[in-house]
């Protein structure tokens, strides 16, 4: 473990005891939904994850503290702070500075990946995924390159589709990433359920997963395991739907120049307008499914064989 790392009192007791854990990302709060359906949200997800027998710790920065575990109370601090601006999104580049800075600071996919690493929690549930910008081929997330040389599994229903998918899992292929499918062949396409691109792996149960992950660690591989798991079938939109309002969102999004970290919060915000709030059901219930899958596997690997 890491000095710097402040450890809730449940995970702590739970690193100690070997008992399954699941690490949950922070950029849901800060940067994902608003106030305060943010903070719900979370809880939701925490709880989803105790549902099935494991225990959840949220990543968050609070005055340059790192955080493995965020009370509810650090929660609605950071939830408060919703499009504010005054949270900084945290991937690897940024957590040296939000610490010496001491700023608040929110974990990204790739963020929580590195301090689930340091503190030795093997699986994270997230939403989407980042990945490679539609129209703009050299605006690719940091999650992907993080994802080739940071040993955990991620737990997500697949990147957000108002990405580039193709590019993205050409990306993905390249950084040495194994895509699983989770009762499903084909790419899940966080709105909708597929996207017509291939998995490497469909596997059908959290055990058959777990050992791929005890595979992973007897070869000493220092790349992610992604496992990807379609949204919820009673809230998932039509694919050809969901990309009418990707490509009318990503249009609006060019024509008024935004890109970079700002694109993805903003085409977020978008679709749910365009979609009338079918986009923003479809998020909450892949991430609580997700939750309760990665718990469903850190349970599986604390088993053992």
């Amino acid at each position: 473990m890491i000095s710097q790392l402040q450890f809730g009192p449940d995970v702590k007791h739970a690193l100690e005891a070997g008992a399954p854990l699941v690490a949950l990302e922070s950029t849901v709060i800060t940067h994902g939904l608003p106030y305060p359906q943010n903070v719900e949200t979370a809880v939701m997800m925490e709880t989803a994850v105790r549902e099935r027998g494991a225990v959840p710790a949220t990543m968050g920065i609070i005055g340059g503290q790192i955080f493995v575990g965020l009370s509810e109370q650090q929660m609605g601090y950071l939830g408060r702070q919703a499009g504010q601006d005054t949270v900084r999104k945290c991937s690897r580049r940024d957590l040296p500075l939000v610490m010496a800075m001491r700023e608040d600071g929110s974990t990204t996919v790739a963020g929580t990946m590195i301090l689930a690493q340091m503190a030795g929690i093997e699986v994270f549930a997230t939403g989407g995924i980042g990945g490679v910008h539609r129209g703009h081929p050299f605006d690719v997330s940091a999650d992907l390159s993080e994802m080739g040389r940071t040993a955990v599994t991620i737990v997500s229903s697949g990147a957000k589709s108002i990405l580039d998918l193709p590019a993205t899992r050409e990306v993905l292929e390249t950084n040495g990433v194994t895509i699983v499918g989770y009762g499903t062949d084909q790419l899940p396409a966080f709105f909708a359920r597929s996207s017509g691109l291939t998995v490497d792996q469909r596997l059908d149960s959290a055990k058959e997963i777990a050992q791929v992950i005890r595979a992973r660690k007897e070869l000493a591989l220092q790349s992610a395991l992604l496992v990807t798991v379609p949204v919820p079938e009673d809230f998932a939109m039509d694919r050809d739907e969901a990309e009418a309002a990707i490509e009318q969102a990503n249009k609006e999004a060019d024509e008024a120049g935004i890109h970079g970290p700002q694109a993805t919060p903003w085409l977020l915000t978008r679709m749910v307008e365009l979609t009338d709030g079918r986009s923003i059901r479809a998020n909450v219930a892949l991430l609580r499914n997700n939750a309760l899958v990665a718990a469903d596997i850190a349970v599986a690997l604390a088993a053992g064989s």
